[in-house]
């Protein structure tokens, strides 16, 4: 049979299998791959993509500083229960270093010890591979019984008590999250489907191809670990479906804000992040300290009506959809009120810690020749400017960058990438979004004009107004 198809691949590809799946909409299709990602790939996050928690410490820092100041002004406005515990949820952990941060910066500032003490710090990923690194976090570990960590979807909390909870944070959580494409036509709501299929290049390599099929419908993480990589090669049909508005969560609001926009143009409807509000409404405690989301995603109508938005990307053959804070916003007043603020992310990180910030992808998008000879050109520019803003950046943590280099990277510059690698200062940028301060960068602008950068046009990213889809602070507050 090997042989066969072997022939067959030669002769006529167009002959063989090529389907994964069926049609189903693209939510379901989401959450599918989410599931296949992080059992293949969740030990390996870092090298595939970056998130603003994953190494770096001043996400964590700023929630640190806003928790302490807001809850040390709760104290001082009323008796309330000083010793009762307080208990913080994370959704979405990663590998535990924003806990670990949040913690370590905490225990630092709460010099009269009357928050620390009192923390109880539970995280929460629905992949039990995202946990055990999170477990493997010696610095989160260095908080002992404090953290706790559960194996769950946001939808899976039923064992908390409603008003149990004193702060809920989660980070590029929304984004992974289940999400539908909707439009009008002709008075009708219209919903995609898609449908996988591997690549015809790449059919030779699964001579069982029903063995494929099973193991990828089953999400048999064993079975497909046996067999070559291939959730980059999946190829997505599209097509588009009437749907039941009751066949919608929040069907009222959905429906009444697609007519806010033109026909036939997909929008991003958030469906399981709308969702995830709701439950953190029943969670948060009355005078809790509220919720708050970090992801990429867009605040303007104007980007919301353009047909060429990007609803989602595919990250590694994951989707990473545009998070629709617009509709997001009347979603939390329609399920329990409170205050919304929705805010560039970097604004947020900025006022807690009194500084200004931008992330080391500013800088580096801030060059005005950004190499185009191949991928290692661009590393080599990421590597050197590393190196330059080091020279002004000591992080508290010892971390390096990790930078897996192209095969196809030529091999004098190949050594010259593992000798930038190999030399990194222990305690130095340790992601390329990193948060750096404006002091920083410009403790080190003599090293980055070596490197072709700007002074003044680095001086100015610190004051830029937020890109039409960027990175935001949604907050929510009971009160």
């Amino acid at each position: 049979m090997v042989d066969q198809m072997a022939g067959q691949v030669a002769e006529n590809e167009e002959a063989l299998p090529q389907l994964l799946g069926d049609f189903a909409p693209i939510d379901v299709w989401q959450q599918h791959m989410n599931t296949v990602f992080y059992g293949l790939r969740g030990e390996r996050l870092r090298e595939l993509y970056q998130t603003f928690a994953a190494a770096d410490y001043r996400l964590g820092y700023a929630l640190a500083a806003d928790y302490v100041e807001r809850a040390t002004r709760r104290q001082k406005a009323g008796p309330g229960t000083g010793a009762a515990p307080l208990t913080i949820m994370e959704w979405g952990c990663g590998n535990g270093n924003l806990a670990a941060c949040f913690l370590d910066r905490v225990k630092a500032l709460d010099q009269d010890a009357t928050l620390y003490p009192r923390l109880q710090y539970v995280l929460i990923d629905a992949s039990e591979t995202v946990l055990a690194s999170a477990r493997a976090n010696a610095e989160l570990a260095a908080h002992g019984d404090r953290v706790q960590f559960v194996q769950a979807t946001v939808q899976e909390l039923q064992s908390y008590r409603d008003g149990s909870i004193d702060r809920i944070f989660c980070n590029e959580l929304w984004s992974e999250l289940p999400t539908k494409l909707l439009l009008r036509k002709a008075g009708d709501v219209m919903e995609e489907h898609i449908r996988p299929n591997l690549k015809e290049t790449r059919l030779a390599d699964f001579p069982d191809w029903q063995g494929l099929v099973q193991a990828f419908d089953q999400t048999d993480i064993a079975g497909l670990e046996s067999l070559p990589a291939f959730l980059e090669d999946i190829l997505w049909e599209r097509e588009y479906h009437k749907v039941e508005a009751k066949d919608v969560p929040f069907r009222r609001l959905v429906t009444d804000f697609l007519k806010l926009f033109d026909e036939e143009l997909l929008m991003p409807v958030n469906v399981a992040a709308a969702a995830s509000l709701k439950e953190a409404h029943r969670l948060l405690a009355p005078d809790a300290l509220g919720f708050s989301s970090f992801d990429a995603g867009t605040v303007e109508e104007a980007v919301l009506n353009d047909p060429e938005k990007p609803c989602y990307n595919l990250v590694g053959g994951q989707f990473s959809f545009l998070v629709n804070y617009a509709l997001l916003e009347d979603v939390a007043k329609q399920v329990g009120g409170g205050r919304v603020t929705v805010e560039p992310q970097k604004e947020f990180v900025g006022r807690s810690l009194g500084v200004n910030v931008m992330s080391l992808m500013d800088v580096l998008a801030s060059h005005p020749n950004v190499p185009q000879d191949g991928p290692w050109e661009i590393d080599r520019l990421i590597l050197k400017t590393i190196e330059a803003v080091n020279t002004g950046y000591a992080s508290p943590y010892e971390r390096t960058v990790q930078l897996p280099i192209d095969p196809a990277t030529p091999e004098e510059t190949r050594r010259e990438l593992e000798q930038l690698l190999e030399q990194q200062a222990r305690h130095g940028v340790a992601d390329t979004v990193a948060y750096l301060t404006e002091e920083e960068v410009m403790r080190a602008a003599g090293r980055l004009e070596e490197l072709g950068y700007d002074r003044g046009t680095l001086q100015a990213a610190f004051m830029a107004p937020p890109q039409p889809v960027d990175y935001f602070h949604f907050r929510l507050d009971p009160y």
